[in-house]
């Protein structure tokens, strides 16, 4: 298993140009915000994330692409609803 604070650094560093914190709670599971440096606003924010899945470098790395994937869909269904 890979250290929690590892695991963080990683996912942090998966989402520039945007900023993401990561941080673990008393039961292990992690709180991920990911958001704009400039105004602060949230594009993402996962409550407890288990790590459990989290095995290799491969599956956090696919955890990270899934997120992106989200929120660009996220953000052109969001888009599309204001024409």
């Amino acid at each position: 298993m890979i250290p929690k604070a590892e695991l963080c650094q990683i996912i942090e560093s998966g989402f520039l140009p945007l900023s993401c914190t990561c941080t673990a709670n008393a039961g292990g599971a992690l709180m991920i915000k990911i958001f704009d440096p400039v105004s602060g606003r949230v594009e993402l924010q996962l409550n407890g994330v288990s790590t459990s899945g989290f095995t290799s470098i491969r599956s956090i790395s696919n955890f990270i692409g899934e997120l992106r994937t989200e929120m660009k869909a996220g953000r052109r269904a969001f888009a599309g609803s204001l024409y």
